[in-house]
């Protein structure tokens, strides 16, 4: 069992998403210190991609701007190495599938271990072909992330008993990005995943005020934000951190 437990041990958990290299390596460093510093209980790490399906156009933008600057898998691992220096708490890779794979999937899942990353969430893996990960995740410990979406329905019960680290609600349909209200209905969604599993359940995608976080974490254990700190990164740059950190620190007072 991974650390992952431990950001849910404190109440309702914040849970930033940074892409790393945005807009690069050392103003990610900066980024995760001062989110952590402003009371983050879990650090999601996004490592670039050419083809990210599963995010909107605010993500997808990062992506291209790390890529850009010349990020690599290896770049972001020895970041890692620099933050685990000093940051306690736990950390979670989100990528996707085909970068696991190029890189070599026993290699990849071992060196995050071994950096001391606790969690990896890969959303364009289909739960049913989740063994292609699971055997050398189990074998380094490191907790493969499961997402139930509103389109789970029948398979949530399933999802939830098979569940590791902690469990990814998707709010709404489509991809990652702010949104001015979310529809789901997520409290059945919630109901369903605690007759099943007693892991924590966090809520992602569309998240950007502190209303919404507090009314998300309010039915769930968490709060999971992305594209609204990527937007003050893409448009602070390299002064960013300070800024994210007073969102963050707004945030985890409003799911608190």
């Amino acid at each position: 069992m991974s650390n992952i437990h431990k950001a849910f041990e404190n109440g309702k958990a914040f849970i930033p998403f940074i892409t790393c290299g945005d807009p690069d390596i050392n103003t990610t460093l900066e980024t995760v210190r001062a989110a952590v510093e402003a009371g983050a209980d879990l650090i999601e790490l996004g490592i670039p991609f050419s083809d990210p399906t599963a995010e909107g156009p605010v993500i997808q933008a990062a992506n291209l701007r790390a890529l850009k600057g010349g990020v690599t898998t290896d770049k972001i691992f020895s970041m890692v190495e620099d933050l685990r220096r000093d940051i306690k708490i736990p950390m979670v890779f989100m990528t996707y599938a085909n970068v696991i794979f190029s890189y070599g999937t026993e290699k990849f899942i071992s060196r995050a271990h071994e950096i001391g990353i606790d969690g990896l969430i890969i959303p364009d893996l289909p739960f049913e072909e989740k063994e292609e990960f699971l055997p050398a995740c189990h074998k380094y410990g490191v907790d493969l992330i499961s997402m139930i979406a509103p389109t789970s329905e029948n398979r949530i019960a399933m999802i939830a008993r098979e569940a590791e680290g902690f469990l990814y609600i998707v709010s709404s349909l489509g991809v990652t990005g702010t949104r001015s209200e979310i529809k789901t209905d997520l409290a059945k969604i919630i109901e369903a995943v605690r007759k099943n599993s007693k892991i924590p359940c966090a809520i992602g995608f569309g998240i950007s005020t502190p209303e919404q976080a507090k009314k998300m974490a309010a039915i769930s254990d968490g709060a999971i934000v992305g594209s609204a700190i990527i937007k003050i990164l893409a448009k602070y740059g390299t002064q960013a951190p300070r800024y994210v950190g007073e969102y963050v620190k707004a945030m985890k007072e409003a799911v608190r």
